[in-house]
């Protein structure tokens, strides 16, 4: 079985496409878990960085084992229960954390300087996709960490409650989203746009399929948009679309680059392959793949902010400058 495995996983790695992947049967079933939103682990997101193949926590969800070890946005991951992960692609090092038969997971870290290890017990954990508070002069904010299947309900109703409580100016931080389901995304930004493409993708031969916003729903309220490095897929269609209309303002860093679709395809013994079918394009017609989206107002984080376990609102300089940009918009 292992030989067999590995053989499908070499002929993937034949096509020198670092997004496609072969998933055996329990990983194919833990990818449908984290898609879906639910899952057993420990309530991290990772990258890896498709160059130097290193895994870095892009955020931990609050109230989940990763939390409560005070694992870091920023921290590498060098071990797994004292196995080396050098040379795993993301989905290796993801099943690796969630293989049933360990409950107990100890990770290896470089923090800065400083090597870590860190112990915690895993548990079913339910996304917590997206966060929401109002800030000052009736200015809403909405966290979307990725895009799974729950995301697009949780959004509706942060947005009622935002709405409920008098919400005049609106920020959405996309920073580390690392993406998520095409049509979750294109389902979010219906919210948002007006009536028109929300984004478009073409295959191989050229044949393309467009992912239409209905006038049902047009954000009109003043419009600040977070982006960052870790910003990919999904959020970049997200943010692309915002851009194109102009109704917002993309504040940030330069976004990931990733502008391909994949799909899994599930195979007759329960185990399935990830394949690339189709790039996508913004409104506009621009390609992102290993190019970004550059922000409309570029605001690196500050240094001294950068991997800290968590960032006060107050000390959050791109934030802070969102907040400012809305204070002087006009309400429409």
């Amino acid at each position: 079985q292992e030989v067999e495995e590995h053989i499908y996983s070499g002929m993937l790695d034949g096509l020198s496409d670092p997004y496609c992947v072969y998933y055996s049967k329990p990983a194919l079933q833990r990818q449908d878990e984290l898609t879906n939103g639910v899952y057993t682990g420990i309530g991290a997101v990772l990258n890896q960085d498709m160059d130097t193949g290193t895994v870095t926590v892009a955020a931990c969800f609050p109230d989940t084992p990763a939390a409560e070890a005070a694992l870091a946005p920023g921290d590498i991951i060098t071990a797994i229960n004292g196995k080396e992960i050098a040379g795993l692609e993301l989905d290796e090092v993801v099943s690796e954390i969630k293989a049933r038969e360990d409950k107990t997971i100890r990770l290896n870290l470089i923090r800065g300087e400083e090597k870590l290890e860190l112990t915690m017990e895993k548990r079913d954990i339910e996304v917590p996709t997206v966060e929401w508070e109002m800030l000052e002069d009736k200015t809403g904010y909405l966290q979307i960490l990725e895009f799974d299947a729950i995301t697009y309900e949780q959004i509706k109703a942060a947005l009622a409650a935002l709405e409920k409580q008098g919400m005049e100016k609106l920020i959405v931080d996309l920073r580390n989203n690392p993406g998520g389901v095409l049509d979750t995304v294109c389902d979010v930004a219906d919210l948002f746009l007006p009536e028109g493409p929300i984004v478009y993708v073409e295959d191989k031969q050229g044949r393309r399929t467009e992912y239409p916003s209905d006038a049902e729903h047009c954000f009109e309220k003043p419009l600040v948009v977070l982006v960052n490095e870790n910003s990919a897929s999904a959020s970049e269609i997200f943010a692309g679309a915002v851009q194109d209309y102009k109704i917002g303002t993309l504040l940030g860093t330069a976004t990931f680059g990733k502008g391909i679709v994949q799909r899994v395809y599930e195979l007759s013994d329960g185990s399935g392959v990830k394949l690339t079918i189709a790039k996508y394009y913004t409104p506009s017609g621009n390609d992102i793949h290993e190019k970004g989206i550059k922000p409309d107002v570029e605001v690196p984080l500050a240094e001294e902010l950068r991997g800290l376990p968590e960032i006060e609102k107050e000390q959050d300089n791109q934030l802070q400058e969102a907040i400012r940009i809305l204070r002087e918009t006009p309400l429409k």
